[in-house]
């Protein structure tokens, strides 16, 4: 089985869409996403600095339509017209996307169009960015420890430990006063390492942004699934378009459980596992949390041929013997 996932903020790195555009129609498919999102995302994937891409309110646009227009390069599909994507994601293929992330992966599963998803974002992005604004805060990971050990230190720093990812990495957030205060007394046996990012996303300093999403709910339209969707929430699948939109808006003042997602994965059966752009932290954690499967980390054109003969060999075990898939002989 094979899993399409896409990455959260702090992924990006000045000039990554830059390979991307060599691609024809890139550029156009890129000034499509850009009206939608109300940014000049061309100047952001490749040439802003690291300083501009972190801005919140650049840094997820810039991330959804990275990972939709990498989605397109891999599959195929049609144009950017309002409706949903009809790129030919693999039958069967669950999907799923960390924090931000989720926002395209719920595209890719045709619950929203492209033109609704960039201004969901639209609308996520600038409203954390406004509350992240409102107070000095930010987030840092916790690699190392004992998970016990991990929590209890986070929780003593007045901090919220925002993304689970794995065992081994833990986010924690909050105001940077306290984040110091985690630095200066880090649990045993564990680094704490300040994140690119800038606020205290997936805690209650995102509230105003919760609200600000609910207020655009009625402007959007949901379809249920067409693939296996998983939320951050509890790693499960989401079968409902409405449910999907819940997850999404609540998703933004609630922690992420990346590592329920990959245990839901290992337990559906995937074997494979690629991540679309801005592509490598996924692809990282899922090494070490789900050794026995085969990863591609879509970076840049060069990966594509890679990715496509993973999909190949994951289509061909699912067939089994006989040439007909598993279960549908």
């Amino acid at each position: 089985m094979l899993a399409i996932v896409c990455p959260g903020q702090g992924a990006q790195t000045p000039g990554f869409l830059s390979p991307w555009l060599e691609l024809p129609s890139v550029a156009r498919r890129l000034d499509e996403l850009s009206e939608a999102a109300g940014l000049d995302l061309l100047t952001h994937g490749t040439v802003s600095d690291a300083e501009t891409i972190k801005d919140t309110a650049v840094a997820q646009p810039l991330i959804v339509a990275a990972s939709l227009l990498t989605a397109h390069a891999l599959f195929g599909g049609g144009e950017l017209d309002g409706g949903t994507f009809d790129g030919g994601v693999p039958a069967g293929a669950v999907l799923a996307g960390h924090s931000v992330g989720e926002i395209p992966a719920a595209a890719l599963a045709g619950v929203l169009s492209e033109a609704d998803a960039m201004l969901f974002v639209r609308e996520r992005a600038t409203g954390m960015a406004t509350a992240a604004a409102a107070a000095a805060t930010g987030m840092s990971a916790v690699v190392g420890g004992k998970p016990e050990e991990v929590l209890a230190a986070i929780e003593a720093a007045g901090l919220t430990a925002a993304n689970m990812n794995s065992v081994g990495q833990t986010v924690a957030a909050g105001t940077l006063k306290q984040l110091e205060t985690l630095a200066a007394n880090p649990p045993a046996k564990a680094r704490v390492i300040p994140l690119p990012v800038a606020g205290a996303f997936h805690t209650h300093h995102m509230s105003p942004a919760v609200s600000a999403l609910e207020a655009l709910r009625p402007r959007l339209s949901a379809n249920d699934p067409a693939q296996t969707l998983l939320s951050n929430f509890d790693g499960q699948p989401v079968a409902e378009g409405d449910a999907v939109m819940t997850s999404l808006i609540a998703q933004v003042s609630r922690p992420v459980r990346w590592d329920l997602c990959m245990e839901t994965m290992l337990s559906m059966g995937v074997t494979a596992l690629i991540e679309l752009s801005p592509a490598g932290t996924l692809t990282g954690l899922a090494k070490r949390a789900m050794p026995n499967v085969a990863t591609v980390a879509l970076k840049t054109p060069a990966d594509l041929d890679s990715a496509r003969e993973l999909i190949a060999r994951t289509r061909d075990l699912a067939a089994g013997p006989t040439g007909q898939e598993e279960g549908h002989q």
